[in-house]
């Protein structure tokens, strides 16, 4: 007879060693900081309000001086794109949703001015660790960027040769497509002109001249239709 009180591999059916064990004093301690600085957040939010004033997140000291952007802005990423969304996402901007998402602030826009104005934002720099400041340039600092401006402006001319033989190849192949594709056209228009010629002549020779080929005769109907027998002459012999 079995024992009840066991487990099928051999251990008390009570055991919960295998368990992960929390330090319940450790997270009451980490509830206690996330409360406190929740507080503090919203203590501020409320006097920048009653200030008149904007909120933003206070710096920490680590952030940089905001830089100029470097990359350009792709608003037609996600054209013709397929994105799951959580139902209910679409109220309001906070949580991701349908649009131009912001992972550094949650916040979803749904039209590009919106988007372009909230990453020029001070809310946005600050969550990205930007000061919002620009540092002052030095000398130093001007004629490293125009040899940075220069060397960029170098490979790009390189890179335009290389594009430009790659667009004049594809021209060409493009070229001989098309006229590859006009002289099968041509060959198929005289091949079906010649095959309806033989099928005239051949008609004609089984039942003689007084057959009447569809398209032959029109131009003598219409004249007949008309009254006019033919064009003579008014010159006299």
């Amino acid at each position: 007879m079995s024992d009840k009180k066991g487990s099928a591999y051999g251990t008390p059916a009570t055991d919960t060693s295998f368990r992960r064990n929390y330090d319940l004093d450790e997270y009451a301690q980490k509830a206690k900081v996330r409360e406190a600085s929740e507080k503090e957040e919203a203590k501020a939010r409320y006097e920048a309000k009653m200030a008149g004033k904007k909120y933003y997140k206070p710096m920490t000291g680590d952030e940089t001086h905001t830089r100029a952007r470097r990359e350009i802005i792709d608003l037609e990423a996600n054209v013709g794109k397929t994105v799951l969304v959580p139902a209910g996402a679409g109220q309001g901007k906070r949580g991701r949703s349908a649009g131009f998402y912001c992972g550094a602030c949650d916040l979803t826009f749904k039209d590009n001015i919106q988007w372009v104005e909230h990453v020029n934002s001070m809310q946005h720099l600050r969550n990205i660790g930007e000061t919002g400041e620009v540092k002052k340039a030095t000398a130093e600092d001007v004629h490293d960027r125009i040899t940075e401006v220069w060397e960029r402006l170098q490979e790009q001319k390189k890179a335009a040769v290389t594009t430009l033989k790659e667009r004049l190849d594809m021209r060409e192949e493009e070229a001989t497509k098309e006229r590859e594709a006009r002289r099968l056209k041509r060959q198929e228009e005289m091949a079906k002109k010649k095959a309806e010629k033989e099928a005239e002549e051949k008609i004609k020779v089984e039942y003689g001249d007084d057959v009447r080929v569809e398209g032959e005769h029109d131009e003598d109907d219409m004249m007949a239709a008309m009254g006019i027998t033919g064009f003579g002459t008014s010159k006299k012999k």
